[in-house]
């Protein structure tokens, strides 16, 4: 069974972007450097070719995912997004039980995942704890630390 990814117009657009960047300039770089490094001589002990020959098959692998990923990509319509529960695409502001710190995040697919912008990938522990939810539910997480509680302050989009 192969899983949907669902994205936003912005984060789709931002995939193929980085995949065209890969296809288009860093696969024609690599494949210089491997050229570069193939005429210089014995293979068995060119260390600059065994480099680029890892680089390109990361490469590759970085590539196959990411087209895997947009193949799989299902835009959401964020306005039709039902706030009167956690799901994906919503921002949830919660607040730390026991430190009373607040913060918020937006829930979002694997791919945009970024924690610098608030963006909590929907397969982390807290995330998976959220979904279904409702405000001023309070909701239990197991990280590696323990048990963190939450109580959920605010759903929007």
């Amino acid at each position: 069974m192969t899983s949907v990814n669902y994205v936003t117009e912005e984060g789709l657009q931002r995939l193929r972007k980085e995949l065209e960047q890969l296809k288009g300039v860093e696969r024609p770089k690599i494949s210089q450097q491997i050229a570069e490094a193939r005429d210089k001589g014995d293979l068995s002990e060119n260390a600059e070719y065994d480099a680029a020959k890892e680089a390109q098959g990361l490469l590759e692998l970085r590539i196959s995912n990411l087209e895997k990923v947009i193949a799989k990509s299902r835009i959401i319509d964020e306005s039709k997004i039902d706030i009167s529960q956690v799901q994906i695409m919503t921002k949830v502001k919660l607040k730390n039980i026991a430190t009373k710190a607040v913060m918020e995040y937006t829930l979002v697919a694997e791919s945009e995942a970024n924690i610098k912008e608030g963006k909590l990938s929907v397969n982390t522990p807290i995330a998976k704890s959220l979904l279904g939810k409702k405000v001023d539910d309070e909701v239990e997480v197991k990280v590696p630390s323990g048990i963190v509680k939450f109580k959920i302050l605010n759903i929007s989009r």
